[in-house]
């Protein structure tokens, strides 16, 4: 029998920047981050204390331009003010609807954001305010798994949610292989043995250490957020 009511009562949304182009090659599609924000919704108002960390690679990815020549610390950099431009705007898609949102940034931006501070994170949430992470860490040489994993544990968080294209983990690339088989559960160690590349390695150790379960689910299908924050529906669960 299906759970009904809410699994965890606070969480960390993690959600590549990808995820918010839609069906477009670049940028932010305006009806998608707007689903997104509905999905959002609809957990928060249940009683969830959410707080979110948005990746940046729709607009900018430095790895892969610090693969090409540039220096990988100004790239890093770039791709931290990337997630930023993000944040913002689903700060605004999120107000837009009626929830209240703070945005706050590892890099302090006081004219656009909030600065990172843990207590002041935590009182939002006390109040029902949706927290969104930015800038990863604010240093050079992190993705933005491992300020996800960082943030998750800070804010004692019960379950980290990674928001992807795909309902969970596979044994290989579904689009590229149909033969791929899902998995129901892992454990941190067997992601890390059989390199499934759910998460960097650091973050996978971080949320290990702290004990902290990982929901990896699709974010593209509109209602799935709460239905999987039941129990319900296709989902992978790392514990």
């Amino acid at each position: 029998m299906s759970e009904t009511k809410p699994r965890y009562k606070k969480i960390l949304l993690k959600m590549s920047g990808e995820v918010l182009m839609g069906d477009s090659l670049f940028g932010i599609d305006t009806k998608t981050i707007e689903a997104v924000a509905e999905d959002i919704k609809e957990v928060v108002d249940h009683g969830i204390e959410l707080c979110l960390v948005i990746g940046g690679g729709n607009i900018f990815r430095g790895v892969s331009l610090a693969g090409k020549g540039m220096d990988r610390a100004n790239a890093d950099y770039m791709g931290m003010l990337a997630t930023v431009m993000n944040a913002l705007a689903l700060q605004g898609a999120l107000e837009k609807i009626g929830v209240y949102t703070r945005v706050q940034s590892a890099i302090p931006m006081e004219a656009v954001c909030e600065p990172y501070i843990r207590r002041r994170a935590l009182r939002h949430l006390e109040k029902g305010r949706v927290v969104i992470f930015a800038a990863g860490l604010g240093a050079p040489f992190f993705t933005t798994d491992t300020p996800a994993a960082l943030r998750t544990a800070e804010m004692g968080c019960d379950a980290l949610f990674k928001g992807t294209s795909v309902d969970g983990v596979y044994t290989a690339d579904p689009k590229k292989d149909p033969s791929a088989q899902r998995y129901e559960t892992l454990s941190y160690q067997e992601v890390l043995a059989k390199d499934l590349r759910v998460m960097d390695a650091s973050a996978i150790a971080l949320m290990r250490d702290n004990q902290i379960p990982i929901v990896v689910f699709s974010i593209r299908e509109r209602g799935n957020f709460f239905k999987v924050l039941k129990g319900q529906g296709v989902f992978t669960t790392i514990a």
